[in-house]
């Protein structure tokens, strides 16, 4: 798994703007530390509670030019209708084909109701060397990573 001092695997990928564009993390980490936050799916309770906790306390993370972008394998097309709804300003990315969450190993499935390939929830903070600053991953999709703790974590990070 993806963890505190490795180099964070690059991505290229759909992000959903309002618009259908592209990320590359190597790139998005020049403009400061990136926040990858990433939920098993758009529409649900508890990703839905993430993702707007996140929009609340976004200005902790611009202040220190950090960018929060979330992470899911819905298509864009699903998440800027998910932004739409629920007034997010930042990006979501669109890890439709499932490469990312494999390469920070946070792929999950919920057997029991026959749903696999999805993102764990997880949290990476990376720093402007794309080194990991900040690793949480929980096994739980129940539980939500303590925001402050990733926010104070964007603030170190470089």
């Amino acid at each position: 798994m993806a963890d505190v001092g490795d180099t964070a695997p690059d991505f290229i990928a759909p992000v959903a703007t309002g618009d259908v564009e592209s990320i590359t993390l190597s790139d998005a980490v020049e403009d400061g530390p990136v926040v990858l936050a990433f939920f098993p799916g758009a529409f649900t309770s508890v990703c839905t509670t993430e993702m707007c906790s996140f929009r609340d306390r976004l200005s902790a993370f611009e202040d220190v030019d950090a960018t929060v972008y979330g992470v899911s394998t819905d298509s864009p097309f699903s998440l800027n209708e998910f932004r739409s709804q629920n007034d997010l300003s930042f990006g979501l990315v669109s890890d439709h084909e499932k490469e990312i969450i494999d390469a920070y190993d946070v792929r999950t499935s919920f057997d029991h109701i026959g749903l696999h390939g999805l993102a764990k929830r997880a949290v990476f903070v990376v720093d402007s060397d794309r080194t990991i600053s900040y690793a949480w991953v929980s096994d739980d999709p129940g539980v939500e990573p303590d925001y402050d703790e990733v926010a104070t974590a964007a603030h170190a990070a470089d």
